[in-house]
């Protein structure tokens, strides 16, 4: 029953929040809350998509998987997009800690072989980011390809004053605002399902 109000009181408050970003939504790829029922085809989904990945580990199915029995998983932010009946692509926002804010992360955002560049990761963030934004959320960060990543308002995550808890090379490590307010400065502090996987 929480699942289900989450969804309906994200999917209220961005019709409210705005009919712009309600239309990225639906677009011509429809958009929604991903329900448990789905959560086994989401995995082989995520499987398939990071199959061929430049960088992989052949583990972010599991991490999903993991991320969704911990405390930072927000189900109104696990989106699937579907085109023509076909689970197309998915993506997932949880909570992490910047100093005393909660914040997001981005990962892991998965498209289909049979669908990749056709937009649909880029309507899965935009729609990701519309929702935190009406459910309050002031930041995102995510690690990945600062080329593509940057065309939805990513940045370097350094300059920014905010901080990997590990060692990655700094320009593929990112944040962006999802408000009209400063971002916080400190270490991220990621759910430790995170470390588990």
């Amino acid at each position: 029953v929480l699942f289900f109000f989450q969804c309906y009181c994200t999917i209220r408050a961005l019709r409210i929040a705005s009919r712009w970003q309600w239309q990225i939504c639906i677009g011509v790829r429809n958009i929604r809350c991903e329900t448990p029922a789905a959560y086994a085809a989401v995995y082989r989904l995520v499987q398939t998509a990071f199959a061929t990945a430049e960088h992989s580990d052949g583990k972010e199915q599991d991490l999903v998987a993991a991320l969704r029995q911990s405390r930072s998983f927000v189900p109104a932010l696990s989106l699937v997009a579907e085109i023509e009946g076909r689970l197309a692509g998915y993506i997932l926002f949880t909570d992490i800690g910047i100093g005393n804010e909660t914040a997001l992360a981005l990962a892991p955002l998965a498209v289909h072989p049979d669908f990749q560049r056709q937009g649909v990761g880029g309507r899965l963030i935009k729609c990701g980011h519309a929702a935190a934004h009406a459910l309050g959320y002031g930041a995102c960060v995510v690690l990945g390809s600062a080329a593509y990543y940057s065309k939805f308002g990513y940045q370097e995550a350094a300059p920014l004053g905010i901080l990997p808890p590990f060692e990655v090379p700094s320009e593929n490590f990112m944040a962006v605002a999802l408000a009209n307010k400063a971002l916080p400065h400190d270490v991220v502090a990621y759910d430790a399902a995170l470390f588990t996987v």
